[in-house]
């Protein structure tokens, strides 16, 4: 089995730099010719849009705009073409409806199906949902692209599942990362041997115990992340040193509430931008946090990685019975004039406090917290702390209340 899927993941970085000067305008005009993006990409032009600092400057989409677009005679909110050109559409919780295809390698799924070593002569029990949502058939789809065979398992019916992986022989696992520890416990109550070596995760935490757990039973357990409407965005090697960011899409870290990009390391919003003709995501804000991880992988792989999921972007919370929002603090700080803030809200006594921690070298206090109420809508108090103080946690509105 070589060792890369293929050569685009060890290509330089000016030859990748190369491929998204010519494949992002494409992308950008197949967006601009579809309903949905009349507003946000109206006087952009495409060809300009050829490199990774061209791209920062367009909007950001979120799922909520996908959202509102949706609906009855538009379920796909014309961001994509008509249904009758998918293969399926999918519904997740929202509800939002996602396209799929058959064609290979559709949510490039199968690069890190390659990483877990899953290919030919492997007989992958996919135990990821069938029903409604992507997920069962994102992995398929993957396998397909490697060769491998499916058994399309899906979720529950834990001694079915024990008995046909044992029966067919099932060398791989695809599903949520601790399924799989309930199908090899009642293997092992029931005196039945499986022949499961490798396990290609996501949609749940992989912690390290059970990581571990399952390096003990012989089974090599990586990990990618991946959602819905974008497919993989990001995958483990056997290198297991942070995740390395798939050839098909291009990973920006922005600062929450903006479409700013933030400096490599710093914790941020994961905003994807799909080369997927058949369903162009523009700058797609997934709502998850992560950071940059410098260097390349040891295993030979040269695109960007990032250190993985690390919590959720939406930190919108309710202050005395308005809601700040991250875009809030993000003008804040562009008004202000300051480096970062976050915004600290607590209890004192039985009544909401809010606290700005703003970085910068003196300042005017009250200044600032005339800052706070013109764009917060609401009075708090400030204060200055010395920069790079603030935790590189991705958090710009913090809640520490207690309810219970």
């Amino acid at each position: 089995m070589p060792l890369h899927y293929d050569e685009r993941e060890t290509q330089t970085a000016d030859a990748r730099a190369a491929f998204l000067a010519r494949a992002l305008p494409r992308q950008v005009a197949l967006a601009q010719a579809l309903p949905g993006y009349a507003a946000n990409l109206t006087g952009f032009r495409a060809e300009e849009v050829s490199s990774r600092e061209a791209l920062a400057a367009l909007p950001v989409l979120r799922k909520s705009d996908l959202v509102r677009a949706q609906g009855p005679g538009s379920a796909l909110g014309g961001y994509a073409g008509p249904l009758a050109g998918f293969s399926h559409v999918f519904q997740s919780p929202g509800p939002i409806y996602e396209p799929g295809q058959v064609s290979a390698d559709w949510w490039r799924m199968g690069r890190f199906l390659f990483a877990c070593r899953i290919g030919a002569g492997d007989i992958v029990q996919n135990c990821f949902s069938y029903h409604l949502t992507p997920a069962g058939m994102i992995f398929e789809n993957g396998a397909r692209a490697v060769g491998a065979t499916v058994l399309p398992a899906g979720t529950g019916q834990t001694e079915l599942q024990v008995r046909a992986a044992a029966d067919l022989g099932v060398t791989a696992y695809a599903g949520t990362p601790d399924y799989l520890k309930v199908i090899l416990d009642a293997a092992e109550a029931g005196g039945v041997a499986l022949s499961i070596t490798k396990a290609a995760v996501g949609g749940g935490a992989l912690f390290p115990s059970l990581r571990a757990e399952y390096a003990e039973r012989g089974i090599v357990c990586l990990q990618c992340y991946a959602t819905a409407d974008l497919g993989n965005i990001a995958y483990e090697s056997a290198a297991m040193e942070g995740m390395i960011v798939d050839e098909g899409v291009v990973v920006e870290i922005v600062r929450p509430g903006t479409g700013d990009p933030v400096p490599d390391g710093e914790v941020g919003e994961v905003v994807v931008t799909t080369l997927n003709p058949d369903y162009p995501l523009i700058r797609f804000a997934t709502g998850d946090l992560s950071a940059v991880l410098p260097g390349v992988s040891p295993c030979g792989r040269t695109n960007m990685r990032i250190r993985g999921w690390m919590g959720r972007a939406d930190q919108t919370a309710k202050v005395k019975g308005m809601f700040v929002r991250p875009e809030q603090v993000a003008d804040f700080v562009a008004r202000a004039g300051v480096g970062r803030a976050r915004v600290v809200v607590s209890r004192e006594g039985q009544q909401d406090a809010m606290v700005v921690q703003v970085e910068a070298e003196g300042g005017d206090v009250a200044a600032l917290e005339a800052a706070v109420a013109a764009t917060l809508k609401l009075r708090g108090r400030v204060e200055i702390v010395a920069r790079g103080t603030l935790p590189n946690d991705g958090l710009v509105i913090e809640d520490r209340r207690k309810y219970d």
